[in-house]
């Protein structure tokens, strides 16, 4: 006879729920727009806190940053040359 198990098998009464699927990099993409934008919706946060990991946001977050400072550049430089 096996040990009696602590919990219940998945999708039974009383089981905790299954782990969430991990986010896609659009998910986290457009959750660092968002952030930059400083508007995020309630239940959208909601599920990013639980698929989205710090890492992530960080990674995706220098990244990004560093793309508008470059595109910044750029378009400095541009309007300069023409003047």
């Amino acid at each position: 006879m096996p040990p009696p198990s602590d919990s219940a098998p998945p999708g039974e009464p009383g089981s905790p729920p299954p782990d969430p699927p991990p986010a896609s990099l659009r998910q986290i993409v457009g959750a660092v727009l968002w952030s930059f934008f400083g508007v995020r919706k309630g239940k959208a946060m909601q599920r990013d806190v639980v698929t989205i990991k710090p890492h992530q946001v960080i990674i995706v977050g220098i990244l990004l940053a560093a793309g508008v400072v470059v595109a910044l550049l750029i378009l400095v430089r541009v309007i300069t040359r023409g003047i």
